[in-house]
């Protein structure tokens, strides 16, 4: 998978995302990943790129221009017109489902704004999907990109050690992870649930089915709106609803 970064920052993208697995899948070839700096675009003797906005406010906004040229480059380059997601606080709160959909995709590009915004008409022309990472503002798009970025890696094939870690883990079924636990067996007079310790895969799985109905019900409880219950799990749900 291939992601492209359009920003004003790229040492933020490429400092920030090259370490760990990420790091590590890009250097084995499962993901590529490059910044592509919207300055390196614009017409201006300084590289300017942002100006003021039109009927008068506070800030500057982004420039068209750059961001457009910017865009028709990368896709003259690889030849096709890939998925653009603008990162801004107006767009669809991300979720796992989101991320499973944007892991299909063979290329995505990450619009990263700044200042007040960027002109609406370029947006118009480019993007494809407006995506927030949460209900509050930052000073810019990279962050947003970088947390999209990790968590779609992680459904890419090959971009984990384990392949069934990234399907089981929080949000699988629209629930939360169940606890986990390593050695020491006791620590601080806590010990490991037994059935851990036990070597009985099918109670493991069951036990842990159940830590996660009771965790998701406990801390969000939400998610089981559209979480995928069997009626077992429905009638796990009703006890622990009665506790």
């Amino acid at each position: 998978m291939n992601f492209h970064v359009m920003t004003l920052f790229p040492d933020m993208i490429m400092d920030g995302m090259n370490t760990s697995i990420i790091g590590r899948a890009v250097k084995n070839g499962h993901l590529t990943l490059e910044a592509l700096n919207i300055r390196d675009y614009s017409k201006s003797k300084h590289n300017q790129v942002d100006d003021y906005p039109y009927g008068g406010g506070a800030g500057m906004v982004m420039q068209p221009e750059p961001i457009y040229d910017c865009y028709e480059a990368l896709c003259e380059r690889i030849g096709k017109r890939p998925r653009v997601i603008y990162l801004t606080p107006q767009g669809s709160v991300f979720h796992q489902g989101m991320a499973e959909d944007f892991a299909k995709e063979e290329d995505l590009v990450f619009l990263c704004g700044h200042y007040e915004g960027i002109d609406e008409r370029v947006l118009e022309e480019i993007v494809t999907d407006y995506v927030s990472i949460g209900d509050y503002v930052l000073t810019g798009g990279e962050l947003p990109a970088m947390v999209m970025i990790d968590a779609i890696s992680r459904l890419v094939p090959g971009v984990l050690n384990n392949e069934v870690s990234a399907e089981f883990e929080s949000f699988h079924d629209n629930l939360l992870e169940y606890p986990q636990y390593t050695r020491p067996v006791v620590y601080h007079e806590k010990r490991v649930p037994d059935v851990l310790l036990s070597g009985h895969h099918a109670k493991i799985e069951e036990w842990r089915r159940e830590q996660s109905l009771k965790r998701t019900l406990e801390r969000r409880p939400d998610l089981l709106e559209n979480a995928n219950l069997t009626k077992k799990d429905q009638k796990i749900l009703a006890i622990l609803k009665e506790k």
